[in-house]
């Protein structure tokens, strides 16, 4: 039988794959801690899901749309912690982001309490996310 936490995580992909961000944003505790890494203008931790909503929008806003996770490869659970690596891209006018990742999540009370994303290549990603930030003020 798997994991309960693993069948969390699965349901919560399984909702992102299918676009429905209120399903995905129920997993949530309303105090989820969000580990954003990198250093663009999106890079910091979120508190909440108040602060965190924004930036899952933000994503989609500077992706125009285009933004997905588009492989879930292995969800693998150690106690209350989740990791599962994972493949994602989005494009913008003159970017393509695609790359493998890895999302650890801690589970607590059959919600998601905290999330650190690692990228492939946070380099990569960074530019993209400030280049989509700046052609949005522009």
């Amino acid at each position: 039988m798997e994991h309960a936490n693993i069948q969390l995580v699965r349901k919560y992909f399984a909702a992102l794959a299918k676009g429905d961000l209120a399903a995905a944003g129920a997993l949530f505790a309303d105090d989820i801690v969000w580990h954003q890494p990198g250093s663009s203008a999106l890079s910091r931790t979120y508190r909440g899901k108040t602060e965190l909503f924004p930036l899952l929008g933000r994503f989609t806003e500077l992706s125009q749309g285009t933004f997905q996770i588009d492989q879930v490869r292995s969800v693998m659970a150690n106690g209350d912690r989740v990791a599962a690596t994972i493949h994602f891209r989005a494009q913008r006018e003159g970017a393509v982001l695609s790359m493998d990742g890895a999302d650890l999540m801690r589970v607590e009370g059959g919600l998601i309490r905290e999330v650190w994303l690692f990228s492939g290549d946070q380099d990569a990603e960074d530019k993209f996310w400030d280049g989509a930030t700046r052609a949005a003020h522009a």
